[in-house]
């Protein structure tokens, strides 16, 4: 009777150890899917190439109508040409796939100019437990992979439908880091006075999409076929995507958009999955 009452004793102190290290675990600011996130992003600034000069009305002569009254309209000409866009999501409500609850998160995300290139970090909890995501696009491989309690991989999605959508997702953002927008590697075609169509292209995968901008010049909406959807199940599908954003705000002389949605539209109706407010963006400038 006492030896079970010992081994009861022993058994329920090792249980409280591991509930102890996990809930340290979890609450330790390192995990290893943040370290590989700062190790690639430091890798890809310390490479990158930087961007001389100020942006001219002759640099944006030959781009649609509406492309180069979104440049004025920003207060971009005459502006340092950026190298690289980091941008901060402290608010944003998430979904991770349709009929889940809304989860809030913290998203960070840099962008490049010399070579496409991309890198973004989730970080949230689901039930007390963090989850953690990382997309990233670089030399022209695309991947998105999902990581619970900082140890499981949930899911690692990559092929050439991945490399196309992550290429799209950069044409989506061009104008928030406008100096790509005049990249050889971007072309654009006029549709009208609001409208306008631009196609990437890199190692050998093109994708494309339409801008849409407002009466004043500033980009609104961007709309394409060319992004992948992976349900539950694990099936894949084109769906039409959109990134919406608004709430202009000028800073240092330059206006910016503050929130940014991402939609996906399905069949049975429009999913917000991506809903951000209060984005901040800052640009490395050659000195």
């Amino acid at each position: 009777m006492k030896r079970g009452k010992k081994i009861m004793v022993w058994l329920l102190g090792v249980i409280v150890l591991i509930v102890l290290c996990v809930m340290l675990w979890f609450n330790l600011s390192y995990s290893p899917t943040k370290s590989e996130f700062k190790e690639i992003t430091s890798n890809q600034i310390s490479e990158m190439q930087p961007q001389n000069g100020l942006f001219t009305i002759e640099d944006i002569s030959k781009l649609p109508s509406p492309v180069q009254k979104h440049f004025q309209y920003c207060g971009y000409i005459g502006t340092p040409k950026m190298s690289n866009m980091k941008a901060y999501y402290n608010d944003v409500d998430f979904v991770l796939y349709p009929d889940k609850p809304k989860l809030k998160i913290k998203y960070i995300q840099y962008n490049f100019v010399d070579e496409p290139a991309r890198i973004a970090f989730i970080d949230t909890s689901m039930y007390g437990v963090p989850f953690e995501g990382m997309d990233t696009y670089q030399n022209g491989i695309g991947s998105m992979k999902g990581v619970i309690a900082k140890a499981f991989t949930l899911f690692n999605q990559k092929g050439e439908g991945m490399d196309k959508s992550s290429l799209v997702t950069i044409l989506s953002e061009s104008l928030l880091m406008p100096n790509l927008a005049l990249q050889d590697y971007v072309s654009w075609e006029e549709i009208d006075e609001t409208h306008a169509r631009a196609t990437i292209t890199y190692y050998g995968i093109s994708a494309s999409g339409i801008f849409t901008f407002d009466d004043n010049g500033a980009m609104i909406m961007f709309t394409t076929d060319d992004r992948e959807n992976t349900d539950t199940n694990g099936n894949i599908q084109k769906v039409k995507w959109s990134a919406i954003c608004g709430g202009y705000k000028e800073l240092n002389g330059i206006k910016y958009p503050t929130s940014l949605q991402a939609v996906w539209h399905y069949e049975t109706g429009d999913l917000v999955y991506f809903d951000g407010r209060n984005i901040v963006i800052k640009y490395d400038v050659a000195n």
